[in-house]
């Protein structure tokens, strides 16, 4: 018996990442005009970002369904192995209510935890998972764990183009319009499993400090726990962002993550987000 850890393609870890962390990752999907791809597996991240700047129409995302979780649950399951399944906020995707069916339907030692975030913010709270795991932690111990630390975490992120928002629906032609003749940044962050606009600045480069502005403001950084960066796109304008994340993490090395196709398709290429968990006072 042991503890099989689940999580969704959101969480950005790719497939030698989770080898490597004996994680088990549920695609999701981006559909073009020409058909379904699964992220991460049948489109990199690199991929997705080419075909992302012909695509027209823009693609739509959809979750994986109660059968794509059934069949991973149900293996767990008939091996004896309890189950702990992260996956992306509920309130930005059915993932969760999909997972929850196929533990109706599997029985057995499931727990579904709704991670009230997303990309890197749902990355470190499976890394903790692992970590708790390999340090012989129970199922039920770390699900306790995992409820109470999901509440500290923190992400922001900086947008670098109104395009995708605007054709989205999440931002109106004429917002977007006014935005990028001001050279508009919209800050990202998640509250409550919810996106909301943290603020505007003009230009990346005081968007990226303007993050760690709102990082101080909620009380800073437990640097005892895992940090994750990422990016959407080519890495082109990301190594501004690692630069002013070195002067405020003292030294510390955040994993990296390479956004994928469900998060990219909202978010456009150009954008940076950091995760992490608020140091307790």
């Amino acid at each position: 018996m042991g503890i099989r850890i689940i999580t969704d393609s959101t969480s950005e870890i790719g497939k030698l990442d989770a080898e490597k962390m004996g994680v088990t990752v549920v695609a999701l999907k981006s559909v073009f005009s020409d058909g379904e791809y699964l992220d991460g597996i049948d489109l990199s991240p690199e991929e997705f970002y080419v075909k992302l700047a012909t695509a027209n129409p823009l693609p739509t995302t959809s979750q994986p369904t109660p059968i794509e979780f059934e069949k991973v649950f149900g293996d767990a399951v008939a091996a004896g192995d309890s189950v702990i399944a992260i996956l992306l906020a509920s309130k930005l995707s059915g993932t969760v209510q999909s997972a929850l069916i196929a533990k109706e339907l599997c029985g057995g030692d499931i727990a579904v935890i709704d991670s009230n975030n997303v990309t890197v913010g749902l990355r470190i709270l499976v890394n903790m998972a692992v970590c708790l795991r390999d340090a012989g932690k129970t199922a039920q111990e770390i699900v306790t764990i995992l409820e109470e630390e999901k509440q500290k975490i923190c992400l922001y992120a900086a947008v670098d183009t109104l395009e995708y928002l605007q054709k989205g629906g999440r931002l109106s032609k004429t917002a977007a319009f006014a935005g990028t003749l001001l050279n508009l940044k919209p800050l990202i962050t998640i509250k409550d499993g919810e996106l909301q606009v943290a603020g505007k600045c003009r230009g990346m480069q005081k968007a990226y400090d303007e993050i760690f502005k709102f990082v101080e403001q909620a009380g800073g950084i437990d640097f005892l726990k895992p940090i994750a960066i990422g990016y959407t796109g080519d890495k082109s304008g990301f190594h501004k962002f690692v630069q002013v994340c070195s002067k405020h993490l003292a030294g510390y090395e955040p994993i990296i993550s390479s956004i994928g196709s469900v998060i990219g398709t909202h978010a456009g290429p150009g954008a940076v987000v950091i995760a992490y968990f608020k140091e307790e006072k």
